[in-house]
């Protein structure tokens, strides 16, 4: 319970979590080592166990990359625990923590803060092939058109890029230029959504 519990501190380090998925960390290590003691050695317990998870349907959405992890993470000592590795148990978790935690005080791996998405709404009649190339030049916003939609019944088209700016912030002048071109239409400037599934 007590690695779970810190598992569950450190998963949750810098990162928006459920609490239900923060407890459910919290009770996988010691649910799976129950199940691993119980099993120890019986082919028919283990059968009948496999059959049980087979049953179970999880109903949430695919989990982020971390989230995955972190459950891998908790069935592993539920089953060194369970198997009587206590010690390995221990040294496998300060090692993930330990990694865990200076990864995500570096930001290993994350979008620069500069990087943004871009989602700009124009009518159905406009070529949308360059009709912003000059005001992209003039803010100086390197973009990639990542994909094109069609919305509100097919008269409008919604274009998403993936922008990187010159600084943090953006321009409001750059807004105000687009909404000039785009009818005054719907602009989202955001960052990237840290849900990314595997």
């Amino acid at each position: 319970m007590v690695l779970g519990v810190l598992t569950a501190l450190v998963f949750s380090y810098k990162n928006r979590e459920s609490a239900s998925f923060a407890l459910t960390l919290a009770l996988l290590p010691m649910t799976v080592a129950t199940i691993i003691m119980l099993v120890n050695g019986n082919i028919g317990t283990g059968v009948a166990v496999a059959g049980a998870f087979a049953l179970v349907r999880f109903r949430s959405a695919p989990g982020t990359g971390r989230e995955i992890a972190a459950i891998f993470t908790t069935m592993a000592l539920g089953l060194a625990l369970g198997m009587g590795y206590v010690g390995v148990a221990v040294l496998f978790f300060v090692l993930v923590a330990v990694f865990t935690l200076v990864l995500t005080k570096i930001d290993f791996g994350a979008a620069s803060r500069t990087e943004k998405q871009l989602k700009i709404t124009i009518p159905e009649n406009f070529n949308y092939e360059g009709l912003f190339e000059d005001i992209f030049q003039k803010y100086k916003v390197d973009v990639r058109l990542e994909r094109v939609r069609t919305t509100n019944m097919g008269t409008l088209y919604e274009l998403t890029y993936h922008a990187q700016f010159a600084d943090v912030m953006v321009p409001k002048a750059f807004i105000d230029e687009l909404r000039t071109r785009n009818g005054n239409l719907n602009i989202v400037v955001g960052e990237f959504m840290d849900k990314e599934m595997l």
